[in-house]
């Protein structure tokens, strides 16, 4: 029974520990410039209350069933509460102006952790206030009920002053966005304007697509831009296809990276459909294209405003646009599809994001396929910053 108690303790100062972190880190280092961000530390600390009081009450049973269903409930809390503690770790020191509660998935482990955490502490208090032997029906049911009330409450508590907070810094310009100017003096150009070309850029490209809904891989494009010199990797996923593709263009050298054959030297131009954004910029968004676009008004993009516009596409121009398209159709042609762009112009009058989608015949890339879609999704982010790119290192 002695040692039962102990270990019941030990997991109730563990709760503790990793309540008291989490709470603390919202408390010292959530700063999003909000009214409310003090508050929402505090109440982000409201579930240590709840952590304590297993220390002091801990919820022994008798039966060995019973104390291996408690435990197991306090150990779950903890399993829920480390990556939960890592997530928000990393959102304080990114130092975004983002909610701490932006999706049901962020919620998810912190409202189970906290319900499994009240249900632990619960079980020890109706101890002390119902004299049954092991876990009868009424400390069960007044072990629920405390854990309920209590999950809601502090739940609720925090979630309002969080939103709350974040509402009121919704028409607060950000201090800085990767993806452009923050300032309310500057207006983005109109869709059909005159845009600045970018020097450098961050960029992320992704590609997927799927025939009649079932996927045929996808792209994942990561690399830097520095005027017409370029380095990205590709991450290529296909049924019959799975490797790394790569292009690095400095100086008047270039090189292409394919899987299990390393980088291998090529002529300068020949990549010069490669430079991802630019090549973007030049295809899908040309002035005579962006002559018809449609203006959608302005948006806010992480604190960035932003004028999002749309133009329709075909399938020429959106593969010429995207070459890395090929690794997903193949041979297929893409002459007859159609589609729509959307791209997003901030307010140094640059292109920092753009997405769509085409769609087409499917029977070049599968038989018996009616619908095929390919769509992407590309950002240039910290535009303008200093870039060094640098030819493949010596043997790879």
């Amino acid at each position: 029974m002695r040692v039962r108690l102990f270990e019941l303790r030990l997991l109730a100062v563990a709760l503790t520990v990793l309540w008291a972190a989490g709470g603390g880190i919202v408390l010292i280092g959530y700063r999003p410039g909000g009214p409310w961000d003090l508050l929402v530390g505090v109440t982000a600390a409201l579930p240590l209350l709840v952590a304590v009081a297993p220390i002091v009450w801990p919820p022994l049973v008798t039966s060995d069933r019973g104390s291996a269903g408690v435990f197991w409930i306090g150990l779950v809390a903890g399993l829920l509460l480390v990556p939960a503690i890592v997530s928000v770790t990393a959102q304080v020191l990114a130092r975004t102006s983002e909610p701490l509660l932006p999706s049901a998935e962020v919620v998810y482990p912190w409202a189970v952790a906290l319900l499994a955490t009240s249900l632990f502490a619960g079980l020890g208090v109706s101890r002390q206030l119902i004299t049954e032997t092991g876990i009868g029906r009424k400390r069960l049911a007044a072990s629920i009920g405390f854990a309920l009330i209590t999950t809601t409450v502090i739940g609720g508590a925090f979630a309002g002053v969080s939103l709350a907070d974040n509402a009121a810094l919704s028409d607060r310009p950000a201090v800085y966005s990767q993806f452009g100017p923050t300032s309310a003096a500057l207006m983005p150009p109109q869709c059909d304007q005159t845009l600045q070309r970018t020097a450098t850029a961050q960029l992320t490209l992704d590609v997927w697509g799927d025939v009649d809904s079932r996927s045929i891989g996808t792209v994942e494009l990561t690399g830097q831009r520095s005027g017409n010199d370029v380095d990205w990797t590709a991450q290529v996923v296909r049924s019959d296809l799975f490797g790394e593709f790569g292009a690095i263009r400095v100086g008047s050298a270039a090189w292409l990276l394919a899987p299990g054959q390393g980088w291998s030297s090529v002529s300068y131009s020949s990549l010069d459909s490669d430079m991802v954004d630019s090549t973007a910029a030049a295809q899908a968004l040309s002035p005579g294209n962006r002559a018809t676009a449609e203006d959608f008004g302005l948006e806010y993009v992480e604190g960035a405003r932003a004028r999002h516009c749309r133009v329709a596409i075909d399938g020429a121009t959106f593969e010429a646009s995207f070459p890395q398209v090929v690794w997903l159709v193949g041979d297929a042609s893409l002459a007859t599809w159609r589609g729509e762009i959307d791209f997003w112009v901030f307010g140094d009058g640059e292109i920092g994001m753009i997405s769509g989608s085409v769609n087409g015949n499917a029977q070049e890339i599968l038989p018996h396929g009616l619908l095929a879609t390919v769509q992407i999704k590309l950002t240039a982010t910290d535009r303008g910053q200093p870039v060094s790119i640098s030819p493949p290192k010596a043997g790879q």
